[in-house]
């Protein structure tokens, strides 16, 4: 069974992690969010997950200022070629839909599937705002109480430049 929101939040709360969360109308895309009001300091993500044509799998964390190279990302992280996953994989391996994914469902991937990448960009502000398993709220959570929440996981990010050098 997928983990929900409020075990997500527990868990979060037995890793001594604090967090803050606004609800809001659902949202698909960033061209969307961009338009709700949300009062939560930090930076703000989208998220991409990807295959490559190999079969891995990644789930990009990005800024939402941030371009990103899949090319380039490809070719710095010794992948082959990305396309976005189906949203059938996103289910089986995140259990999350499409608009809904989030660095958060790492929790759901207990078969450490998923690569974990990480915007460099992002990383510079102190805190994140993530959807909580859904796109109908948004949680401010501390960068580095992130990373922690991700490793606590079984999965160990990588922070790396998205952009093209």
């Amino acid at each position: 069974m997928p983990v929900t929101r409020q075990q997500l939040f527990q868990t979060l709360a037995d890793l001594g992690i604090e967090t803050e969360t606004i609800d809001h109308p659902a949202v698909f895309t960033v061209a969307e969010s961009d338009k709700v009001e949300i009062a939560l300091p930090g930076a703000h993500t989208k998220n991409l997950f990807l295959r490559d044509d190999k079969g891995a799998l990644f789930l990009v964390i990005a800024n939402t200022e941030t371009r990103v190279d899949l090319k380039a990302l490809s070719k710095r992280l010794g992948a082959g070629r990305f396309s976005f996953g189906k949203p059938e994989l996103l289910m089986e391996t995140l259990s999350v839909t499409p608009g809904s994914v989030t660095a958060f469902a790492t929790i759901n991937d207990t078969g450490n599937r998923v690569k974990i990448i990480f915007d460099e960009a992002l990383m510079a502000a102190p805190s994140v705002n993530c959807h909580p398993l859904e796109n109908t709220a948004t949680t401010n959570i501390a960068r580095d109480d992130l990373l922690r929440f991700i490793r606590s996981t079984g999965h160990e990010p990588q922070v790396m430049v998205l952009t093209a050098s």
